[in-house]
């Protein structure tokens, strides 16, 4: 059951400041965008995501965007944040994972995936040996049936592991 509990737990990526991604020995950063980054069936980042991102790479933090979602959404999304993005991910395979670890030159490296889900996120990132930090969903009610439909499941197993949880 361990493959399922995230080393971190924050109610939003913006509490995940350079300061203390460097704290935690991370070098760089895969980020989920649905739920992660922006509400589920918006277009744009909020601008203070934006600015948040714009942050972690000044600080020298690398970021690369790692969702399920179809190349063509996350890529217009990726180049108007200038982030380097894997789409398409099969989350909670690991593989593409490791793509975006190669992409980032960041293979055995430190490095974090923040996410949403548990059964998505946290796991593809256990499985690909990297740190795992779960995100609170951005407006869950957007999301589609099949995600809400694991939120219940999700909140289960959180109370049951809290104490694991940072």
């Amino acid at each position: 059951m361990d493959w399922l509990v995230p080393h971190l737990r924050v109610r939003s990526v913006l509490e995940l400041t350079p300061a203390r991604l460097r704290a935690l020995g991370l070098e760089a950063i895969l980020l989920d965008v649905d739920c992660t980054l922006k509400r589920y069936r918006h277009d744009a980042v909020d601008p203070a995501v934006a600015a948040w991102l714009a942050e972690l790479r000044a600080s020298g933090i690398l970021v690369c965007l790692l969702s399920n979602g179809r190349s063509g959404r996350i890529g217009r999304l990726a180049e108007t944040l200038g982030l380097p993005f894997i789409a398409k991910a099969c989350k909670p395979l690991p593989f593409r994972c490791k793509s975006a670890l190669a992409k980032l030159g960041m293979a055995g490296r430190p490095v974090a995936l923040a996410g949403d889900q548990i059964f998505a996120d946290v796991l593809a990132g256990r499985l690909a040996g990297l740190l795992t930090i779960l995100v609170d969903p951005i407006h869950p009610e957007d999301e589609p049936w099949w995600t809400r439909f694991k939120r219940p499941l999700e909140r289960w197993l959180l109370r049951r592991y809290e104490r694991k949880i940072r």
